[in-house]
């Protein structure tokens, strides 16, 4: 949901959006636009945008919508809003497409100057630099975080008003055609091109094709800022606003790079420990920056931002200043756990009004926690009066259910009046300064809830992160909650709307924390969780899931605790079935309890045999007090090619025995049989409903180029040492150096996950940009790996054990077993920690 300042009334959106208007309202005023049901803040100034795309329909959620307050739309099915008086709603062929109108329109409300910025990686790091770098002087509108696409830039620009006098938008494609779109919405005057690569290269003919559509989002502008060393973008580039003759205007090539055609040319480059020098050629003169950085990619992106400064007329002097105080980009939030079973969630690098709505949605996802806490810093450079800023945050804070709000910084002290202490149950406290909050924190102050922390990197905000999080050892086990849900998505892309998903998260959810998982999922919409014991699902139901949840392996002794939390059992067995029935009949629920029939087609592990299928339908039909709402079996290769055939003898024989359920017991009954690799290779066999496990978390066989990383296990060094050739390391003095090396220990063991198998250089982690091989035995708390070929180690340093570099597949071939088992044997005393972009 983005807010304008900017109100536009209904009639004007009349005149601007094309499509069959009903309006019974014609005072209504708009400020805000929004496509997600789930996001609205304030109902009578929003126009929703019903959107269809895959298996989600915005039309369905407009009943809803309007029981909340809202009474503008559009959308494009009429019958969806059929019923509902005093509203004003467009009927329109495409709502996306309309949104996209509109934030055109607005853009063109303002004539200042806009930075596009596009590219394969670095877009939003760019952008964001550029806005460290010239916040002092401008009042900058952005895209927040790494809005992009054909959805988020218009939600971006929305954002524009009055009081701006710089707009920076990132825009990003991935099929053709897609960039005019955004080219009409951005119009920027400055552009930037930042890298070429393969993301998103699918819906492409070849590189150059991609090249020259991502060029059209600068067919208008007034400059072109590039790197000039990259040869295809340098060539496309040249071919495409060379000819001056073909386009009505082209812009002026504001190329660098250490090619000599380059406008701004690197004479020299020099890496020192932590920081690079570069001399840069222009119009004849030289001069000295400094980038507070040494990786390529980091360096490639300050000098994107060097030469804008340096176009806008910026002295080097005051560009080196600048970029001393570069701060890396934060590209996520951090969930983790705090103390007394509190939830952290760290923002603590960066503080506007967008970002703080975004940080507060995100928030509001973690409801198994009930109360709120937000620790705030003052919000530096909004371009808002202090009043009218802070009175926004107020309302933030009070729309997304805070409790309690801590304000750091003497702007938010200076404006408490805004925060009154009756609207916050758990009261108002406001510090001038970070130092003051922590000297007085007390431990016992803060616990089962949910700790928002948000401040601008000068307030150091980290330090406070510091002593709420809990205390555990430096390994870590990172899950990208972005990337679990690109990968739902690339699932339920492939899957009939009609077709319902149920999620695996038994185990821990394979090991990454279930509640946070399911949460995330729930907030998804998926249709149904599955859990291997009662204990799971009930801690889901403490945690406020309110998603059907099947139990797959119901014990007598937890029966009472399944009617409870309305938990839904497999039932496998006559006996299994006999005693559910009973408890069921002797507790005091009303109506038939739901359960799940487990048919075995060949597994042989648990499950009705076909012989017992006549009889087990006629106990069902019969009895009054459990009711089937699912049928479904267990393929026992699906994802093994030498067992296709069994795999489809399996599918037969389930069809041939749920056709039996549905024919005497009627239809609604879900019929599943499909797992991750079913999903892939099997789409005959989908049925009702299909049950993703390992495929959620980046594991697949046929797709999974098109899945992302979700979890990293990382753990740090803590010490390092010299060695020379014939030492031995280690218990049993398994290791031994053959020539003279440094070994590095690293704050992991077997009681943390890391398989003794993998000891004596069968394993190896990745540090620093390379393998280091594991020398010596694993111990139970730490290991000890070679480094002697690993430039500039030092103690602290980041050691992945599997995730982008080390794929969890190749550790589990390395250990002759599947991923499942070294996802799951990731120890839960290993800190878990949430990321979100």
């Amino acid at each position: 949901m983005t807010k304008n300042t900017k109100r536009y009334s209904i009639n004007q959106l009349e005149s601007i959006i094309s499509g069959k208007w009903k309006i019974s309202n014609g005072n209504a005023e708009i400020q805000y636009i929004a496509q997600d049901s789930r996001k609205i803040i304030d109902p009578e100034s929003t126009l929703f945008f019903a959107m269809r795309g895959g298996r989600l329909d915005g039309h369905n959620y407009i009943q809803n919508l309007y029981l909340s307050g809202v009474r503008n739309f559009v959308l494009s099915q009429e019958e969806a809003i059929a019923g509902l008086s005093d509203v004003n709603y467009v009927v329109v062929g495409d709502s996306l497409r309309a949104m996209q109108k509109l934030a055109e329109y607005h853009r063109n409300k303002f004539d200042i100057p806009v930075i596009g910025i596009t590219g394969s990686n670095g877009k939003t790091i760019v952008k964001e630099w550029c806005h460290q770098m010239l916040q002092e002087d401008y009042n900058i509108c952005r895209s927040p975080k790494s809005y992009n696409s054909q959805l988020g830039v218009p939600l971006s620009v929305w954002s524009l008003n009055i009081d701006h006098t710089l707009g920076i938008f990132e825009a990003g494609i991935s099929e053709p055609d897609e960039m005019d779109k955004l080219q009409k919405i951005i119009r920027p005057n400055i552009g930037v091109f930042t890298t070429i690569g393969s993301a998103h290269g699918e819906n492409f003919i070849h590189e150059t094709h991609k090249i020259k559509e991502k060029l059209k989002l600068f067919l208008k502008a007034d400059y072109l800022i590039y790197c000039a060393d990259l040869s295809s973008v340098h060539q496309n580039i040249r071919q495409v606003f060379g000819n001056k003759s073909e386009l009505s205007s082209t812009p002026t090539l504001l190329s660098w790079g250490q090619n000599k055609e380059s406008k701004y040319q690197i004479v020299e480059e020099k890496r020192e420990a932590n920081s690079t020098q570069i001399l840069l050629r222009h119009n004849g003169d030289i001069s000295r920056f400094k980038i507070p950085f040494t990786d390529v990619s980091s360096i490639q992106n300050a000098i994107q931002c060097i030469v804008l400064l340096l176009h806008l007329k910026y002295d080097a002097d005051i560009i080196n200043v600048r970029l001393e105080k570069l701060q890396r980009v934060a590209m996520r939030l951090e969930q983790k756990a705090g103390i007394n079973h509190s939830t952290i969630i760290n923002d603590s690098y960066n503080s506007d009004i967008d970002s703080l709505r975004i940080a507060l949605d995100f928030m509001q996802q973690q409801k198994y926690k009930q109360n709120k806490t937000v620790i705030l810093s003052d919000i530096l450079q909004s371009g808002m009066a202090g009043v009218d800023l802070y009175k926004a945050v107020n309302d933030l804070l009070l729309q997304n259910g805070v409790n309690r709000f801590v304000a750091i910084g003497p702007h938010l002290t200076s404006h408490q009046a805004i925060f009154k202490p009756e609207n916050y149950s758990g009261g108002v406290y406001f510090y001038k300064e970070s130092k003051q909050f922590i000297q007085q924190i007390q431990e016992d102050d803060y616990g089962q809830e949910t700790i928002l922390i948000k401040g601008a990197r000068s307030f150091e905000f980290e330090n406070i992160s510091a002593v709420l999080e809990e205390k555990a050892h430096a390994t870590v086990l990172e899950i990208d909650l972005n990337a679990l849900v690109h990968n739902l998505k690339v699932f339920q892309s492939r899957l009939s709307p009609n077709t319902k998903l149920m999620v695996m998260v038994k185990a821990f959810a394979y090991g990454a924390s279930a509640i946070e998982v399911a949460t995330l999922l729930e907030f998804h919409q998926v249709d149904y969780f599955a859990v291997a014991y009662t204990d799971e699902g009930v801690a889901l139901r403490r945690a406020g899931i309110k998603t059907p949840i099947m139990v797959l392996n119901p014990e007598e002794r937890s029966f009472g605790a399944i009617i409870k939390y309305k938990l839904e059992p497999e039932i496998y067995s006559f006996d299994l079935y006999h005693k559910f029935s009973k408890a069921v009949e002797l507790s005091d629920f009303d109506g038939a309890f739901p359960v799940h029939i487990d048919i075995d087609t060949g597994m042989k592990r648990l499950g009705f045999e076909a012989e017992d299928i006549d009889q087990l339908i006629a106990l069902c039909k019969s009895d009054k007090n459990l009711k089937v709402v699912s049928v479904f079996s267990h393929l026992a290769g699906s994802d093994e090619e030498h067992l296709d055939e069994f795999t489809q003898e399996q599918i037969l024989r389930f069809k041939n025995v749920s056709d039996q359920f549905t024919e005497v017991l009627g239809g609604g009954i879900l019929r599943h049989i499909s797992n991750s690799g079913g999903i892939e290779r099997f789409p005959e066999a989908n049925f009702d409903m299909v049950r993703l496990g390992i495929g959620l978390y980046g594991y697949s066989g046929k797709w999974q180029n098109e899945l992302q990383t979700v979890t990293r296990l990382k753990t740090s060094i803590s010490q390092i040492k010299r060695v020379k050739k014939g030492e031995s390391i280690g218990y049993g003095r398994k290791g031994r150096a053959d020539k003279d090396t440094k070994i590095a220990t690293i704050a992991i063991g077997y009681a943390d996950g890391l398989n003794r198998l993998l000891s004596n250089g069968l394993g190896e982690v990745y540090v620093r940009g390379q393998r280091a091989p594991i020398i010596g035995n694993i111990c139970m708390d730490m290991a000890m790996i070679d480094v002697g070929s690993v430039p500039d180690i030092k103690v602290g340093d980041s050691v992945e054990i599997f995730g982008e570099n080390i794929h969890v597949a190749e550790l589990a071939a390395k250990l002759n077993t599947i991923p499942y088992e070294v996802f799951t044997a990731v120890s839960e005393r290993v800190k878990r920690v949430f990321f979100v972009d």
